[in-house]
């Protein structure tokens, strides 16, 4: 059975979606683990994921509470040093190279912070997608490869070291290795701002909450009940905001005349004393509440904006830091929210926004695009094409591009259907378009036939000889056969370290006949006749 390997970073809005991508692909028959922060192993096991920790719940909090001071942009390299992240890549690796079937498995981590996953696939030969929640994590991938090679470098090739890598020679391509990248939002967001770039597949915006208990403490309940519609203001479940968001948020609903429905994990975050007409909840079923509220103040968080669009619900955002700017400024073009920038985050700024926004009423449905959640259905393969090329974002019909890495925009020269015109449009979330992507990957999905007469699934010629040629070579009768390095020594190119002797372990699990296929592979890459 193909094995998914999802390793994640940050809070909800950066997890669940893994969560539920996780539960996916578990759904289409893989083993799936996923690899996060310990606060999210009560949700993995709910959607009965394996489930490896790379923190503790009090280190968890202990991160998020230093996060606030890299909004200016600074200080990661102390960042990194105060939370162990170092450290965090190597268990990551780890979890990943002890869980590596070879052949079997495919790595899948969030797009630019899931170094770890470019480590393993490197090591292992392994195929992997990166996945991206926000537009900005691709326009912003030039800054990130610039922060990892510059600022962070010393420490990342102190990793590198110590799992048995050779330092990185190209970044650029080291950086864009992944087999497959992947983005979480539909087409029309894409259209409205920097677009992604053109081998980048787009799914549509995850709905990371859809199975969530919609039951409402009774309290919450009256407020929505009651004679005048509440307004929701939520900061998202991290600690990076800017210190005046909250204070702005609720005291601006205040003064439009709505009570507020206050929604923040963070007590210490919540003004004290609570104002008149506010009540406070760590956590409500935003599916159930937000069809009711009159409109919603919140950070320009990615999951925050889909649920919104999703009830129809008027939106103001209060922007600042990382992808939320952007995440506003994309649906102000298309004229579904209002936002400010935080100079203008004052009580009577906001008071008029929501003012002008709960006297419209929800959204006009001539204003929601018609692929609000969703990207168009997944194509059919095409014959000859197979799953690797539909994983490699070869629509059929559709000629490939090739762009450097972060230029954040697409070759409009080749012929994309618009999503709003296309036939056959779907309706599910793009987490299962995702996963259908994801699965294209695996070397044996459950209903993908082989690729050709050597027997061997779909995708396993390009990462297994990989592995190969650092642990094995076709012995005298043709077939892949174990070697050792000799003592104090290691193969070229050789992964070393935990991922080589996983994969070592591996080899026995393939037949004689798919080893005989994998040596003349291997034979063909090391003579220079396979690519």
């Amino acid at each position: 059975m193909p094995t998914m390997l999802l390793v994640t970073h940050g809070t909800d809005g950066d997890v669940l979606p893994f969560v539920r991508l996780g539960h996916e692909l578990r759904a289409g028959g893989h083993e799936v683990t996923l690899i996060t922060h310990a606060h999210y192993g009560v949700h993995a096991e709910e959607a009965g994921l394996d489930f490896v920790p790379i923190d503790t719940p009090a280190e968890f909090e202990r991160t998020l509470v230093d996060t606030p001071g890299l909004l200016d942009g600074l200080g990661w390299p102390e960042f990194y040093e105060r939370n162990g992240l170092y450290g965090q890549m190597e268990l990551e690796f780890a979890a990943m190279a002890t869980r590596y079937r070879a052949g079997e498995t495919v790595l899948v981590g969030r797009h630019t912070s899931a170094l770890s996953v470019l480590f393993a696939a490197e090591a292992l030969g392994a195929p992997s997608a990166w996945v991206a929640v926000a537009p900005i994590q691709l326009m912003a991938a030039r800054g990130a490869l610039h922060a990892y090679r510059h600022l962070l470098g010393d420490g990342i090739a102190g990793v590198r070291r110590r799992l048995g890598l050779e330092p990185v020679e190209d970044w650029d391509a080291w950086f864009d290795s992944a087999t497959l990248q992947v983005g979480l939002w539909p087409e029309w967001f894409d259209r409205a701002g920097s677009r992604s770039p053109r081998r980048v597949r787009l799914t549509g915006f995850p709905l990371p909450d859809e199975a969530e208990d919609a039951t409402l403490p009774a309290e919450a309940e009256e407020v929505l009940r009651g004679p005048v519609a509440p307004v929701l203001v939520t900061g998202g479940t991290g600690r990076m905001l800017h210190q005046r968001f909250y204070t702005a948020a609720v005291e601006g609903a205040r003064r439009a005349g709505r009570p507020v429905l206050l929604v923040v994990r963070h007590r210490d975050l919540v003004p004290d004393p609570l104002p008149d007409g506010v009540t406070w909840y760590p956590r409500l079923p935003f599916r159930a509440v937000m069809p009711r509220v009159a409109a919603v103040v919140h950070h320009g968080g990615i999951g925050t904006l889909s649920r919104a669009l999703r009830a129809g619900v008027p939106q103001i955002i209060l922007a600042h830091g990382v992808d939320r700017p952007d995440n506003a400024e994309r649906l102000r073009r298309r004229g579904l929210a209002t936002w400010l920038h935080a100079p203008r985050w004052t009580p009577e700024e906001v008071s008029v926004l929501v003012t002008a926004a709960t006297s419209k009423g929800p959204l006009s449905p001539d204003a929601v695009p018609e692929d609000l959640i969703t990207a168009p259905d997944p194509p059919v393969a095409a014959t000859g094409q197979g799953t690797a090329g539909a994983a490699a974002g070869l629509d059929p019909g559709h000629a490939a591009t090739s762009l450097e890495p972060g230029v954040a925009e697409r070759d409009e020269s080749v012929s994309r259907p618009d999503p709003g015109l296309a036939g056959g449009q779907g309706r599910e979330d793009g987490l299962r378009r995702a996963a259908w992507l994801i699965s294209s990957l695996a070397v044996a999905p459950p209903s993908y036939p082989p690729d050709d007469d050597t027997g061997l699934p779909a995708g396993a010629g390009p990462g297994l000889p990989v592995v190969a040629a650092n642990v094995a070579a076709p012995d005298a009768s043709g077939v892949l056969a174990p070697v050792a390095a000799p003592a104090g020594t290691r193969p070229a190119g050789a992964g070393g370290g935990a991922a080589v002797e996983a994969a070592r372990r591996q080899l026995d699990r393939l037949s004689a006949e798919q080893r005989r296929a994998v040596a003349e592979r291997l034979r063909g890459r090391l003579s220079g006749r396979e690519a």
